[in-house]
């Protein structure tokens, strides 16, 4: 509870917003581009098993998945932070399986605008320990084309 008066607090405005192709390029063409002191590439060992969590036959995600913060790893069980606890926190409360695969698959390409505030209510795949030290997180894929994102959601609906 005391969580949420802390929210209502905080008045800033947090956004991500749909781009184009041209913006996404601007500001996410770069790891340099991301904020924090550190910048890394999700290992390969948690695409696959983030991939599982998605009901995704492995190899489906072949972009390299990028985050970036002030901290690599997690303070309680010292595992590197990747895009597995950004899927794992993000299913227990915001978005569904297919939602995450049209991101990280789709064709549409969307900026988080929520700098310099670390990302909320991210937690660690290993431990669930609170993981405060996020600022960012995206990937490239330009390869999908939307009837293969189709036969993925439709796989991904499957498992259900």
């Amino acid at each position: 509870m005391a969580k949420q008066k802390d929210r209502k607090k905080d008045t800033r405005k947090r956004n991500t917003l749909e781009v184009s192709d041209e913006v996404f390029r601007q500001v996410y063409e770069s790891a340099a581009s991301l904020p924090g002191k550190m910048k890394w590439v999700t290992r390969e060992k948690d695409v696959r098993e983030l991939e599982k969590l998605l009901g995704m036959k492995s190899g489906t995600i072949g972009a390299p998945l990028w985050l970036s913060g002030n901290r690599k790893r997690c303070r309680n069980c010292k595992r590197e932070t990747s895009w597995l606890d950004i899927v794992f926190s993000s299913l227990k409360k915001v978005h569904g399986k297919e939602m995450i695969a049209e991101v990280i698959l789709g064709d549409k390409k969307f900026v988080n605008i929520e700098v310099p505030n670390a990302i909320e209510d991210l937690f660690c795949y290993g431990c669930g320990q609170l993981i405060p030290d996020i600022r960012s997180f995206k990937c490239h894929n330009w390869a999908y084309a939307k009837g293969a994102l189709l036969k993925i959601i439709k796989e991904i609906r499957s498992v259900r």
